[in-house]
C-alpha cells in the first residue's frame, strides 16, 4: 500500500464566510444549466405542466441530497470532499478511482460544458470564425485557471463579483417573460407538422428530462470541497446548502415560467438559445446581444466555481498516492493547490477539443461525464449508511432528518439516474467509463511499483 506522501506546504484555512459560501454554492449551480438545458427539458417532456413539475422535482431531490451532504461535511470535513467519504467508507483503491474520475471527467467535463456554453454566446458577440465558441472557451480555461492560480482571495473575489452578475442575469430573464415580452407567435399547423420530426430530444422522455434537470442542479454538491475552509462548519455548512438550493430553485422555476410566457412552449422546445431568443423577442438585436453577455458571465461563474473545487479533489488525490504528490501540494502564500489547478486546466481544454472535434459541443460534453457522476454521486449517498454503521460515536453536528428514509430515496433516484445515463447516451457515455478504466490502470500501476 502506498504511504501518504509528505508535505511541508501549509493546509486549507478557514477563510470562508457564511455569504462567501453561498455565493461560491449559487456560482457553481447557475450558469451553463439554465441557459442552455430548458429547451431540451421541454422537448423531452412534452407538457407545460410537466416541464414545471420536473423543475420542481430537481430542487426537491437536490435538497434531499443535500441533507446528506451536509451531515458528511459537518462530520468529515475536508478539502478532499466527496473523495474523503468515498476513502472513510470503501478504502484508498475506490477512492482514488473517484478522484481519478473527477479529474478526467466529472470536473473537468463540467469546466468544458460551462467553457463551451461561454464560447456559444460570447460567439454571438464577437464571432472568432469556425472554431468560434472552442476558441473562446480555451481562452478562459487558461485565464481563470491564472487568476486561481494568483489565489483563493481573487478567485473568491471573482466568484462573488460572478455570481452577483448571473443571479441579475436570471432577474432580468424573468422581467422580460413576465412583463415586457410580446405575446408568443402560434406557429401554423402546416408549419408545425413539417417540424414534426424536430431535434433529437423532442419526446425523449422523462428520464432524459431528468439527466439535464438535475445537471443544472448540479454543483451544490462541490460545497463539500469547501467544508475545510468555511468558518463554524458546524453551523454554516448546512446554511450555506440549503440556503443555496432553495435560492436557485425558486429561481429556475421563475425562469421556466418566464420562457413559457414570453415564447410559448412550441418555440421554448425548439430554440437553440432560449435566453437570448426571449431577449431578443422582447428588446430585439440589443436584447439578444445583453442577455449574450449575462448569459456568458453565468457560464464564467461556473467554470470559475468548478476550478476551485476540483483543484482541492486533485489535491486531496495527490496528498494521498505518492506517485501523483506533485497534485498535493498547497501553496503557502496563495492559499491554493497550484499544481492541481494547472493539471486541471490542461485536461478541461482537451476536452474543449475534443467537443469542438465532435461538432456536438455541449450535448457531447455533458452526456460523456453523466455515467461516471451519477455513479459515484450514488456511492456518496450509500457511504453515509456505512459510516453510520461503522462509526455510530462519530461527533454530527448536523443529522439527516428521516434517516433511513431520505438518504435511501438520494441513492435510489441516482441508481436510476445512471441507469438513464446509459441508456440513452450510450457513445458519449462509454467514452467516460473508458476514461474511468484507464484510472483503473494507473492504479493498479502504482501498486505495482509500490
Amino acid at each position: 500500500m502506498n504511504a501518504p506522501a509528505a508535505h511541508t506546504e501549509t493546509a486549507p484555512h478557514q477563510t470562508l464566510t457564511l455569504f462567501d459560501a453561498v455565493t461560491m454554492i449559487v456560482g457553481l449551480i447557475v450558469g451553463a444549466g439554465i441557459f442552455g438545458t430548458p429547451a431540451l427539458v421541454a422537448g423531452a417532456v412534452q407538457s407545460e405542466s410537466m416541464l414545471v413539475a420536473v423543475w420542481i422535482a430537481g430542487g426537491v431531490f437536490s435538497i434531499i441530497g443535500a441533507l446528506c451532504y451536509a451531515e458528511l461535511a459537518t462530520a468529515f470535513p475536508s478539502a478532499g470532499g466527496e473523495y474523503h467519504f468515498i476513502q472513510k467508507a470503501f478504502g484508498r483503491q475506490v477512492a482514488f478511482l473517484y478522484g481519478w474520475s473527477r479529474m478526467t471527467v466529472v470536473v473537468a467535463g463540467s469546466i468544458a460544458v460551462f467553457a463551451y456554453l461561454f464560447g456559444d454566446y460570447m460567439s454571438r458577440v464577437i464571432n472568432l470564425g469556425a472554431y468560434s465558441p472552442a476558441i473562446w472557451a480555451a481562452l478562459i480555461v487558461v485565464a481563470l485557471t491564472m487568476v486561481n492560480y494568483i489565489g483563493i482571495r481573487e478567485g473568491k473575489a471573482t466568484q462573488n463579483l460572478f455570481t452577483v452578475l448571473e443571479v441579475g442575469g436570471l432577474v432580468l430573464i424573468v422581467v422580460a417573460g413576465f412583463f415586457f415580452a410580446p405575446a408568443p407567435v402560434v406557429a401554423p399547423v402546416a408549419a408545425a407538422a413539417a417540424e414534426a420530426a424536430g431535434p433529437w430530444y423532442m419526446g425523449a422522455g422523462l428520464g432524459t428530462a431528468m439527466l439535464f434537470v438535475l445537471f443544472t442542479y448540479g454543483g451544490w454538491n462541490d460545497a463539500a470541497y469547501i467544508s475545510a475552509e468555511v468558518r463554524n462548519p458546524d453551523r454554516n455548512m448546512s446554511r450555506a446548502l440549503l440556503f443555496s438550493i432553495a435560492l436557485v430553485a425558486l429561481l429556475y422555476v421563475l425562469v421556466n415560467m418566464a420562457y413559457l410566457k414570453g415564447l410559448g412552449y412550441d418555440a421554448m422546445a425548439r430554440s437553440g438559445a432560449v435566453a437570448a431568443d426571449l431577449l431578443k423577442n422582447t428588446w430585439g438585436s440589443a436584447g439578444e446581444k445583453v442577455i449574450s453577455i449575462m448569459i456568458a458571465i453565468a457560464a464564467l461563474t461556473s467554470v470559475n466555481g468548478s476550478m476551485i473545487v476540483g483543484a482541492r479533489s486533485n489535491y486531496a488525490l495527490g496528498r494521498d498516492w505518492h506517485q501523483l504528490r506533485f497534485l498535493g501540494q498547497w501553496h503557502a502564500k496563495s492559499g491554493s493547490p497550484r499544481n492541481a489547478l494547472l493539471v486541471q486546466g490542461v485536461i478541461a481544454i482537451a476536452l474543449v477539443a475534443l467537443g469542438s472535434a465532435q461538432n456536438a459541443g455541449f450535448k457531447a460534453l455533458v452526456e460523456y461525464s453523466l455515467p461516471v457522476f451519477w455513479g459515484f454521486f450514488m456511492m456518496v449517498g450509500i457511504s453515509l449508511f456505512v459510516l453510520r454503521h461503522r462509526d455510530p460515536n462519530a461527533r454530527r453536528p448536523f443529522r439527516v432528518p428521516g434517516y433511513p428514509v431520505i438518504p435511501a430515496i438520494f441513492v435510489l433516484m441516482c441508481a436510476y439516474l445512471l441507469y438513464s445515463s446509459l441508456m440513452y447516451h450510450r457513445a458519449n457515455a462509454l467514452v467516460g467509463l473508458g476514461v474511468l478504466a484507464v484510472g483503473a490502470v494507473v492504479m493498479l500501476f502504482a501498486h505495482k511499483r509500490s
